[in-house]
């Protein structure tokens, strides 16, 4: 397809994302899968199903099976909404999620992380990532005007799906974070000041003090999370609560912590110690 061509398919693929609600990130995600589709291909109007397969296969060998299964979404919703052939959409089969159990760090790894800091922002941003379970792209966001220091609660705004929620403001972060912000009146942003932090940066940071802290895992925003979750639900708190905490549509998605609350195991007595 000729660049002209291309670029006319992307900015009414844009629209129609925005026009859904997507977020910047979503759109940006597809985009990534469906421009150099769209280079690949001659005419999307009379493409023959062996093209966007071959197109899918050639993906294997590069990425996940997640990062595969957000190629046919994009390719998927093209097919439906851009040139409306369902014969195309309805053969393209998302890959089977691949089932990995998410790194998760120990209370002491955690307050070892903490600690490998010595800047007063890097720890308010660990204690807020690990005390909310927010995702990164949900705390770079974050304003002074979303917390409520009375009610020890901030909002997400607009989180994933386009939907706002509570979390909570650990007790223990209250003043530190209410000292940060009032050492920096001018930010719109908690973190910054004209425009959302970096999330490379945070992940920068977190993996620099994971490393001084000598945790040998993998460490980044997202860990922070599964281990806000996990350790939620090792002291015995409702998983529906977890649910609405993280923000999950789904309870399913939310049922993987069941799977890897370790403690949980290791404090189950054997029925042997009972004879």
């Amino acid at each position: 397809m000729q660049e002209e061509e291309v670029k006319k398919y992307i900015e009414k693929i844009e629209t129609e994302l925005k026009l859904r609600g997507c977020s910047p990130r979503t759109i940006e995600s597809y985009l990534f899968f469906l421009d150099p589709f769209l280079k690949l291909i001659q005419n999307p109007q009379n493409i023959e199903i062996d093209k966007v397969k071959f197109f899918l296969a050639s993906l294997i060998d590069k990425y996940s099976n997640k990062s595969r299964a957000l190629a046919v979404s994009s390719l998927r919703f093209f097919f439906k909404r851009i040139v409306d052939r369902p014969d195309i959409f309805i053969k393209l089969e998302v890959p089977k999620k691949e089932k990995k159990l998410p790194t998760v760090l120990s209370v002491q790894e955690i307050r070892d992380l903490i600690e490998s800091t010595n800047f007063a922002k890097s720890k308010i941003i660990l204690k807020m990532l690990y005390s909310s379970g927010l995702r990164i792209s949900e705390l770079v966001n974050l304003t002074p005007k979303d917390l409520d220091f009375q009610q020890n609660i901030g909002w997400v705004r607009k989180g994933k799906g386009s939907k706002d929620r509570m979390f909570k403001i650990a007790e223990s972060i209250k003043k530190p974070l209410q000292k940060y912000l009032s050492e920096n009146p001018t930010n719109k942003y908690l973190f910054s000041e004209d425009s959302p932090m970096s999330p490379r940066n945070v992940q920068i940071m977190i993996k620099k003090a994971a490393k001084k802290a000598n945790i040998n895992k993998k460490v980044t925003p997202h860990t922070l999370r599964h281990s806000f979750a996990t350790h939620l639900l090792e002291r015995g708190e409702n998983l529906l609560v977890i649910q609405q905490l993280l923000g999950h549509e789904n309870l399913e998605t939310t049922r993987i912590y069941t799977h890897i609350s370790q403690e949980q195991i290791k404090n189950v007595k054997s029925p042997l110690d009972n004879l």
